[in-house]
């Protein structure tokens, strides 16, 4: 996963600023919040869970990255794993980079 989220944030960051105006970067936002929650249900089940805030554009692509690597690190199965996959790959299709 965090592979394909490196790439992700990678092509992020080689985006032109029209492209991330046009919705990458909120795509990516998206992306960052949900694998953050998905991260923090697992480390703590009853807690309730943080929304990770806006920080512009061209934080997107950290976002993800720092993201994803929370979520890799309390991953229990290979099944999450999948899913967290998938996840990452259709973000990056409708983010279009």
């Amino acid at each position: 996963m965090t592979r394909a989220v490196d790439h992700f944030a990678d092509r992020l960051r080689a985006a032109p600023q029209s492209r991330l105006q046009r919705g990458a970067a909120a795509e990516a936002l998206g992306l960052a919040r949900e694998l953050a929650r998905r991260a923090q249900r697992l480390e703590d089940p009853l807690g309730e869970p943080r929304e990770m805030p806006d920080a512009g554009m061209f934080a997107a692509a950290d976002q993800i990255t720092v993201a994803a690597h929370d979520l890799a690190v309390a991953l229990k199965d290979e099944g999450e794993l999948a899913e967290a996959v998938t996840l990452v790959a259709e973000a990056q299709k409708r983010a279009g980079v």
